[in-house]
């Protein structure tokens, strides 16, 4: 069986930029901005962002919240016809929920060259020796979803260096 995308370039960079709003929500959280949408029928049903810090949760990353909340829309834990859209690579935590739930698509934008489950580290989602396998592809929004976190990891080390120089003083 030969998995492609449903979806128009144009409704890819649609759903990625509702998963980048996402993203944003976390990043006011102060967490690492990382956004996805669950996707059925051309519907939202499913929205998360990244909210680790704040719940002290290590499994609240931005998919699994919203295969949750896409879980709890249809009232089943099967996603079998929805597409997930995520920033930023999933791990291997999130590569398992989305085999779980049975997801049929994942695109994401960004790739995680440290925990990347999809194409950097691992490919998970397109191992036969599972017993689900999705679509996968990358690079949608790639240089959105890259800045963001680039962005915000550049914030936090200014901040890091600004405590230890402000630190060297009061001394």
């Amino acid at each position: 069986m030969e998995l492609v995308s449903q979806y128009s370039q144009e409704e890819k960079e649609y759903f990625m930029r509702q998963a980048l709003l996402e993203a944003e929500k976390a990043q006011l959280l102060n967490e690492v901005p990382i956004g996805a949408v669950v996707v059925l029928d051309g519907e939202i049903i499913g929205r998360g962002y990244n909210v680790r810090e704040f719940s002290q949760d290590a499994t609240t990353h931005a998919e699994m919240i919203a295969i949750r909340n896409a879980n709890r829309k249809t009232e089943s834990w099967r996603l079998e016809e929805a597409s997930l859209f995520v920033t930023l690579e999933p791990c291997p935590m999130c590569a398992g929920a989305i085999i779980n739930s049975r997801v049929k698509d994942v695109y994401y934008g960004a790739r995680d060259i440290k925990a990347g489950a999809c194409e950097s580290l691992y490919h998970l989602l397109e191992d036969n020796r599972l017993n689900h396998r999705c679509f996968v592809e990358s690079g949608i929004l790639e240089k959105e979803c890259a800045m963001l976190l680039i962005g915000f990891f550049k914030k936090i080390r200014e901040e890091k260096k600004r405590m230890k120089k402000k630190a060297s003083f009061s001394e």
